[in-house]
């Protein structure tokens, strides 16, 4: 009988499954092969390193993403008790300090007395499980031979690319202005580069010419559209950025009162303040491309650049051919998958598919059966996707109240329809969770492991053992400090000692 999971993968999805498991007493071997091995978008052995950008998208209950987000919270989520504790003003949406964000995720994972992290690479998963694959979309390729020989099919793939990141003091203040797009959030959350159209057009016209870096694997059109880079963008007309990313819309310029033709903005990268990213300036052009294209942005003249922008392919695996909506694989009950390689794009869709897994392979192990949130939630609609979407036309999906059932009676009224739905997925959780979900006492051991006498290795002192975070109340603010607080007394097992952040892996 099985007495642990294994999770292969430290990036979001493969953490936040980890924290599920030992939340609900199941002894956890959490392996992530960085720093020993890295890829080509990491720059750092953390584990849920933020790779592109630094939002977490909105936080608002009409919007999708700030429905996934309640949800995860109300689930005890890891992640968003890390993102929470780690926030920076960005107007409407949830952004994050990157840094503090993954320190804050690696600390709590290697202190939790249920959780033993491996750094090491995993060319194949134990004949046993229960199991959960969560490489994300730069899986090995030792790993991927090994899924593309057990499931039977050949990978999809799509290229992503993120935005640079250049530093505060390089800017040139006297020519950017704060504000916030129709004053959303504190108001001056964004530093925004206001553009005449002589520059804009100026700028269109060498980003379209710039030299680009093409993969060797590259395929034309095989972009994810969420996260598109800037020059494809801008081949498909001289006016597509002033209708995306660089829309002027909601925003004046206070030295002359008005709109702007168009508006580049810049929003903060870490608690601090020093570093700013470009706001959807995700792209694929060499470097020194940028530094002489990205320069022409007024303000931006001698910008100096912490991270230049990358792209990198992405793959992912058919899951409605593979998976049911529990994450478990057709073919193999105890093997289980979580977040990008199951067809999610985003950060907070990848945590909410670690959780479904995390949960369901957890109740493997203490003899229960696994379960499908219900499609009313924003879980259940997004897991329930990537399962049941139609194989020879499956792309990643971000989460989207498109797909999540209809009201029963039609509301004209966008924002109120959305509440309307976010209400009912709440609710929905509400009498979900407590009768499908329940937890072992942190630090307990389930029957089934028990049975065997395996019980989880504990702590040198069981007394400075830490209590799971959100175990008592997974909406509490003070629980979502404390669980990741870096102060706290290190009490990880001996296995998982070593450094509090790991030395990092240079990138590129």
């Amino acid at each position: 009988m099985a007495t642990h999971v294994t999770v292969i993968g430290g990036g979001l999805a493969g953490s936040e499954a980890a924290w599920q498991v030992a939340r609900r007493g199941v002894p956890v071997r959490l392996y992530e092969m960085r720093p020993v091995k890295s890829t080509p978008a990491h720059h750092t052995g953390n584990l849920a390193e933020l790779v592109c950008s630094n939002s977490l998208r909105g936080a608002q209950l009409d919007q999708a993403p700030g429905l996934l987000k309640e949800e995860m919270r109300r689930l005890g989520s890891l992640i968003m008790e890390a993102a929470d504790a780690s926030a920076i003003p960005a107007g409407s949406a949830l952004a994050v300090d990157r840094e503090e964000f993954s320190r804050r995720v690696t600390e709590a994972i290697e202190n939790h007395p249920l959780i033993e992290v491996v750094r090491e690479e995993v060319t194949e998963p134990p004949a046993e499980g229960p199991v959960i694959i969560a490489t994300g979309p730069l899986t090995s390729d030792a790993l991927s031979a090994w899924i593309r020989a057990f499931t039977g099919e050949e990978y999809l793939a799509f290229f992503d690319a993120a935005a640079p990141i250049v530093t505060y003091e390089s800017l040139d203040l006297s020519k950017l202005f704060r504000a916030s797009r129709y004053g959303k959030g504190s108001g001056d959350d964004y530093l925004n580069s206001p553009m005449t159209r002589e520059e804009y057009e100026a700028f269109w016209k060498a980003l379209v010419e710039a030299e680009k870096h093409v993969p060797h694997d590259f395929e034309q059109g095989l972009f994810f559209e969420g996260c598109l880079p800037i020059e494809e963008m801008a081949r498909r007309g001289p006016d597509t950025l002033r209708y995306g990313p660089l829309k002027p819309v909601g925003l004046v310029d206070p030295r002359t009162g008005r709109e702007p033709y168009a508006v580049v903005q810049l929003r903060r990268d870490n608690r601090y303040g020093t570093l700013y990213n470009l706001v959807g300036f995700q792209t694929s052009l060499k470097w020194g491309e940028q530094k002489r294209v990205f320069r022409m942005i007024p303000g931006l003249e001698n910008a100096e650049f912490a991270r230049y922008g990358v792209m990198h392919r992405n793959t992912f695996i058919c899951s409605p051919k593979i998976l049911h909506p529990t994450m478990q694989t057709r073919k193999r009950p105890d093997l289980f998958f979580a977040g990008q390689i199951t067809g999610v794009e985003g950060y907070i869709e990848s945590a909410a598919t670690g959780i479904v897994a995390g949960i369901n392979a957890a109740r493997l192990v203490r003899g229960e059966e696994p379960v499908a949130f219900p499609p009313e939630t924003a879980h259940g609609a997004l897991t329930r996707y990537i399962t049941e979407a139609h194989p020879d036309h499956f792309q990643p999906m971000n989460i989207a109240f498109g797909l999540l059932p209809p009201l029963e009676r039609r509301v004209r009224d966008p924002r109120r329809r959305k509440l309307l739905m976010a209400e009912r997925a709440l609710a929905a959780l509400e009498r979900f969770a407590p009768a499908r979900l329940p937890e072992t006492a942190p630090g307990a051991v389930p029957a089934a492991v028990a049975a065997t006498g395996a019980e989880p290795e504990r702590a040198a002192d069981p007394d400075a053992a830490v209590e799971p975070a959100g175990a008592a109340d997974a909406t509490s603010a003070s629980a979502a400090r404390g669980a990741t607080d870096p102060a706290a007394t290190d009490h990880r097992p001996a296995r998982n000692r070593g450094p509090a952040t790991p030395e990092p892996v240079s990138g590129r």
